[in-house]
């Protein structure tokens, strides 16, 4: 037998009430969020030479992870868009590509896209890397992320990656202010929900959830 769950009423119309007003204030925080914006793209926003900023002249292009070893501060010369074909996954909350070095070896790098630097055409010519430092880390202990990166082949090395990031990459305006809207949009339903059901309880228009002890000589309401 087909069993068929319905909602009271009195709750779909609180829901439908909570959400129009979470509406409102996710608008209020899109129009609010612009000048947060600003300072957060500042925040983030890398000088050329630091760690995720673009790589000048005066940084060494390492060839293999011999030399990346031996460098505190590098960057890595990619031909076209391999980078960023190869393999890639989200570790420690951050994505990550698999870059192959000129060497022919796999590592494994999270990169400042904004900071990439390219002479030509964008899938032919060779990119610039940002700037880079080794980090050492156990990936290995990260399964789900290995699987990911490695995709297109294993990596050589799964003791470090490389840090082209650092302080650097920015989301669009759409994407901050969309995050922040969602929440906000998300806590106001939360909120208002059991505030509008309580005030219409209190006014005898919807039972109470918890129905509260009358006082002696209290009438009795039409819901208990």
């Amino acid at each position: 037998m087909r069993r068929r769950y319905l909602l009271r009423f009195d709750i779909w119309l609180c829901m439908l009430l909570a959400y129009g007003l979470s509406l409102g204030t996710s608008k209020l925080t899109t129009m609010l969020l612009p000048p947060a914006y600003e300072s957060y793209v500042e925040e983030h926003t890398v000088a050329d030479g630091e760690i995720g900023g673009k790589a000048g002249a005066d940084i060494p292009r390492i060839q293999s992870v011999e030399e990346l070893l031996k460098e505190e501060r590098f960057t890595i010369v990619s031909p076209g868009i391999e980078y960023r074909n190869r393999g890639a996954g989200y570790h420690n909350g951050v994505y990550t590509y698999a870059v192959t070095l000129p060497s022919g070896e796999v590592i494994a790098a999270v990169i400042n896209m904004e900071n990439v630097q390219q002479e030509g055409d964008y899938y032919t010519s060779d990119h610039t890397l940002p700037v880079g430092q080794v980090v050492y880390d156990d990936l290995s202990k990260d399964e789900y992320f290995m699987k990911q990166i490695q995709y297109g082949g294993e990596l050589s090395r799964t003791d470090f990656y490389v840090d082209m990031r650092g302080n650097g990459g920015t989301v669009s305006q759409e994407d901050y202010t969309g995050h922040y809207a969602g929440i906000v949009q998300v806590a106001t339903i939360f909120i208002s929900f059991p505030l509008f059901h309580s005030f219409g309880a209190h006014l005898g228009i919807f039972p109470f959830f918890i129905t509260p002890k009358r006082k002696e000589g209290e009438p009795k309401s039409e819901w208990d």
